[in-house]
C-alpha cells in the first residue's frame, strides 16, 4: 500500500519539475516566527481562520465542529473538533514550492496510537484534481505544537487545501494552522 503512494508522489515530484511552472505569485502575507518558543526559527503566515475564531470557511464533514476551547499558547477561544469518522478540509491556501511545511497545534485525547492523516488537494498542470499525503501525526490529550509537516503537492499548485482526518479510536481536535512560506531558519 506504502510504495504505490510513494511511487505516485515521485512521479508527481518528477513531472512539476519537467514542467513549466505556471503559477501565479501568491500575496504576501504577514509573516511571524510562530514556533519561536519551541526553538523553530522558521517565518510562518496563517492559513485562512486557522484559529477557528471566524467560522465558516473550512469544509467540515462527519461530525467536525467548532467549539469552545483553544490552545493555551495564543490569544483565541475556539478550536477544531475531529472525531472519528469526521474530517475537516481548510479553505484554499496559496502556497508555492516556497512553502514547504504546515504546522498547527493539536491534541487528542483518545488513544494516542490513534494518529491524525493530513494530506493536501491540489490540481496537477493538467487542471484534475489530486491528493497526497503530508503525514500522520500523534499525541496526547496535552495542547502542543505539532512537528512541521513537508509539502508535495505545491510542487504542482499554487493553491491547495488541508484535509485534516482522525483514525478510528482518536478525539482530535486542532488550532491555529500555518504554512512557512519561506523556510527561513
Amino acid at each position: 500500500m506504502m510504495r504505490p503512494l510513494l511511487a505516485a508522489a515521485g512521479a508527481l515530484a518528477a513531472l512539476a519539475l519537467a514542467a513549466p511552472q505556471a503559477q501565479a505569485a501568491c500575496s504576501e502575507l504577514p509573516l511571524e516566527r510562530t514556533f519561536l518558543p519551541w526553538h523553530d526559527l522558521a517565518f510562518y503566515q496563517e492559513a485562512p481562520d486557522s484559529g477557528f475564531e471566524a467560522g465558516g470557511s473550512w469544509t467540515l464533514a462527519g461530525d467536525a465542529a467548532v467549539v469552545d476551547g483553544n490552545q493555551p499558547y495564543f490569544a483565541g477561544s475556539k478550536s477544531l473538533e475531529l472525531p472519528p469518522g469526521a474530517s475537516a478540509t481548510t479553505a484554499p491556501i496559496c502556497v508555492t514550492v516556497e512553502h514547504p511545511t504546515i504546522r498547527f497545534f493539536a491534541r487528542n485525547t483518545g488513544s494516542t496510537l490513534a494518529p491524525l492523516t493530513v494530506t493536501v488537494q491540489f490540481k496537477t498542470l493538467l487542471g484534475l484534481p489530486a491528493e497526497l499525503p503530508v503525514g500522520e501525526i500523534v499525541g496526547g490529550a496535552q495542547w502542543q505544537p505539532t512537528a512541521p509537516l513537508l509539502l508535495l503537492g505545491n510542487l504542482l499548485s499554487n493553491e491547495v487545501r488541508f484535509r485534516f482526518t482522525p483514525a478510528p479510536g482518536s478525539e482530535w481536535q486542532i488550532d491555529d494552522v500555518y504554512v512557512d512560506p519561506y523556510s527561513k531558519g
